[in-house]
């Protein structure tokens, strides 16, 4: 067992690539995952899982076919599963994820910005 507090922003600093998650603790299947954002992602869904949006610093906006939900610094949020969403900051945005191990960033999208699964820091 470690005994070491995680500290976000420790963690934050040691990247700067945007939309690539980075895994920062595991409880169960589960993984918690730091990632910066800026700009525009890309539609889509995760089929089998609801993903959690909590932001650390910044501000995003989650949106979705019908409406949009803006998040800033200490506001979280839950898409349910199979719902088609896309993910924008207009300035970047530091958020944590919470999703089961092995959740492809992108979901069944094919795109550029599909980031390398499982990585650590």
């Amino acid at each position: 067992m470690k005994t070491n507090a995680i500290n976000l922003a420790e963690k934050l600093a040691k990247f700067s690539e945007h939309w690539s998650p980075r895994v920062i603790a595991e409880m169960n299947d589960y993984q918690f995952k730091l990632v910066k954002l800026q700009g525009e992602f890309v539609w889509h869904s995760h089929e089998h899982t609801d993903e959690v949006f909590l932001v650390v610093q910044g501000e995003m906006e989650i949106g979705f076919r019908d409406c949009d939900v803006v998040l800033r610094a200490g506001e979280m949020f839950v898409v349910p599963k199979g719902v088609e969403h896309i993910t924008r900051a207009s300035s970047e945005c530091h958020a944590m994820i919470i999703e089961p191990r092995g959740v492809i960033n992108t979901g069944e999208a094919d795109s550029v910005l599909t980031a390398q699964n499982n990585v650590w820091i």
